[in-house]
């Protein structure tokens, strides 16, 4: 019994060959294979191999080779239609049989692919040929050195209407096998077809085992379609493949390459050509369900890394959007921010590839990325507002089909980042009224600490950076801040480098706007600190994400309400010094209630009370209440 070879290619894709071999004898992880002792023969050494990247086992003992119908059959005795179809059940595909139509049509599949192949190698001669000097020239141009371009297999596409129809018929293919591969095209107000690609570089499409299934082609210059991909056709379909999946697969597989996906082919050959060999592109297309799979088969953590501009945004936000139904644990996609107006060809060609892997080292998951463009739609400083992002998040995350990260969205959107939006956290546990040792109400360190978004998600030891980094944050979006707190912000003891610089520069063009008596606004500001060379830093902390810890720092923030804040926030970089006086006070007065200790405390709490209290009740903040019982 035959089976359609595209059948089997997708059962096999399905498979992890480790899985059902593990079944039989136990595996035991060498590097990127698996050992064991050979099933199929005795053995005390091991000397049989897995490999699930390129999904065949081999045992040195016996020879025995295969792939998982193969392994299938040998274990369990069975023929190949049988093994087949007990791998099938278990994968859940439907087995099709193969009459006289579908052999005739995997027949036909096999002589498109022979014309596809032949048109490649074509493409390519024309390339190195005379009249290709200008596209080499061009390729060249681009940073592409020869080996790379003969790796991935670039050619050209002479102009003229039938160079490579003519060139193919003379080798036995005719047209309508030439139409069919999407290679000519007959418009209806012609009497002949032609060449679909004229006067283009050409990139080849392979599917992912390596052959040429269609091709993508570029202009050399500013007409118009910049780049023109095949039509779906028997052999390829646009939104199930991905350019480079069989070099990446391979990359990622046997050298442990990170799986990337960039916007074009050149910003893929570009990533290959540097050393990042798992990169692959969509075709034209945003990221779809069949390309995420397909990705997910050869990495469990993708990471998109589209343009910088902001059409390459709201690509990436589309792609969150897309995975986040398919998500299941130990599936994800991470997302990379590159500099407006950069791809990853120009950011490598001007700063090299240390400069791209560091991007890839500040990677956000989907959840960053879904949370970012919805505070970026308005402020979200009312309870209605809030109630309206509430309901917007809760659509996204009843799309999850995997129960488990469904709750594990609702737990990380709803009841901590929703819960937290606009609140200036602590650093150290509130004061609570309690009685002092000689019976007065003083205010003395209380046990009981807050649940705050930031004490509940940052080692303690980066409160303080987060904080000082809000700072910056609300004088950047709030300019008149540094003015009128530029003696306590320029005394608040910093150790983030980050917002030092970003301090020492907003100081700056505080002292200068004073001296030119000229008022500060949002745009000089930023001027300023662009040209002093902070402009990426500038533009890392005045993202949506950087004030989800305190809506006062946001620019949609009131005047009242970012002052406000300001000198909350402010405060944390002192507080936790005179509490812990406080606290060493209180200890003494417990052991010797002398008249002097008992005045260091009034002084200090005096001085804590002038401070904005941090995450307590609004009577509590202000200084007034009940007394409780005493510590």
């Amino acid at each position: 019994m035959a089976f359609p070879p595209s059948f089997l290619e997708e059962l096999r894709a399905r498979l992890t060959l480790s899985s059902i071999v593990g079944r039989r004898t136990r595996l035991v992880k060498a590097g990127r294979e698996y050992k064991a002792c050979c099933p199929f023969h005795n053995e005390k050494t091991p000397s049989f191999y897995v490999n699930d990247d390129k999904q065949f086992f081999h045992c040195f003992g016996c020879g025995a080779h295969g792939d998982a119908i193969g392994f299938t059959m040998r274990a369990d005795h069975l023929s190949f239609p049988e093994a087949v179809e007990k791998l099938a059940g278990e994968a859940g595909l439907d087995v099709p049989r193969m009459g006289p139509a579908e052999r005739e049509k995997a027949e036909r599949a096999k002589t498109l692919g022979d014309a596809v192949e032949a048109a490649c190698a074509w493409f390519q001669a024309k390339l190195w040929a005379p009249e290709g000097r200008a596209a080499l020239a061009y390729l060249r141009e681009r940073g592409l050195n020869d080996e790379t371009i003969e790796r991935f297999r670039l050619g050209f596409a002479p102009e003229g209407w039938r160079n490579l129809a003519g060139a193919l018929k003379a080798k036995g293919l005719d047209d309508a096998l030439l139409l069919e591969a999407g290679l000519i095209v007959k418009p209806e107000d012609r009497p002949d077809p032609f060449d679909f690609f004229r006067n283009r570089v050409m990139f080849p499409i392979t599917d992912r085992r390596g052959r040429v299934i269609a091709f993508g082609g570029r202009v050399m210059d500013d007409s118009k379609p910049k780049y023109l991909n095949s039509r779906d056709t028997p052999l390829f379909h646009k939104r199930g493949n991905l350019y480079a999946l069989d070099k990446a697969r391979l990359a990622v597989g046997e050298r442990n390459a990170r799986a990337l996906v960039a916007e074009g082919y050149m910003d893929v050959i570009a990533l290959h050509q540097a050393g990042f060999e798992g990169a692959v592109a969509p075709l034209g297309t945003a990221l779809t369900e069949e390309q995420l799979e397909a990705l997910w088969r050869i990495h469990a953590e993708p990471v998109v890394c589209l343009d910088g501009d902001a059409a390459g945004q709201r690509a990436a936000l589309k792609a969150a959007e897309t995975a986040l139904p398919l998500l299941k644990p130990g599936r994800a996609l991470r997302f990379t921010a590159l500099p407006a107006e950069d791809d990853p060809d120009s950011l490598i060609k001007r700063d090299g590839a240390a400069a791209f892997a560091a991007l890839l080292d500040r990677t956000k998951g989907i959840a960053d990325v879904v949370w970012d463009a919805e505070l970026a739609k308005g402020p979200v400083d009312t309870p209605d507002r809030r109630a309206a992002l509430e309901a917007a998040l809760r659509e996204r995350i009843a799309r999850i089909a995997d129960k488990t990260v469904q709750k594990a969205y609702e737990d990380e959107w709803i009841y901590r980042r929703l819960r937290r939006l606009g609140r200036p956290e602590p650093v150290g546990p509130r004061l609570a009224f309690t009685r002092r040792p000689d019976g007065k109400p003083g205010r003395f360190p209380d046990s009981r600490t807050r649940d705050t978004g930031l004490r509940s998600t940052l080692d303690p030891e980066l409160i303080p950076r987060r904080a000082q980094r809000l700072l910056c944050t609300a004088a950047i979006n709030h300019p008149v801040l540094a003015e009128e707190f530029a003696e306590p912000f320029a005394e608040s003891t910093f150790s983030d480098p980050l917002a030092i610089r970003i301090r020492a520069a907003l100081l700056d063009c505080a002292h200068e706007a004073a001296a030119a008596e000229t008022p500060l606004d949002r745009a000089s500001v930023l001027t300023h600190l662009s040209g002093m060379g902070l402009g990426a830093e500038a533009e890392t902390l005045t993202r949506p994400s950087s004030y989800e810890h305190g809506a006062f720092a946001g620019p949609a923030a009131s005047q009242d309400e970012a002052r406000a804040g300001f000198r909350s926030v402010l405060s944390l970089l002192t507080r936790p010094r005179i509490e812990d006086e406080l606290r060493a006070a209180a200890r003494a007065i417990a052991d010797a209630p002398e008249p002097e200790l008992l005045a260091r405390v009034d002084a200090l709490t005096a001085l804590l009370r002038d401070l904005p209290a941090q995450g307590g009740d609004d009577d509590d903040a202000a200084g007034t209440g009940g007394p409780t019982a005493g510590a």
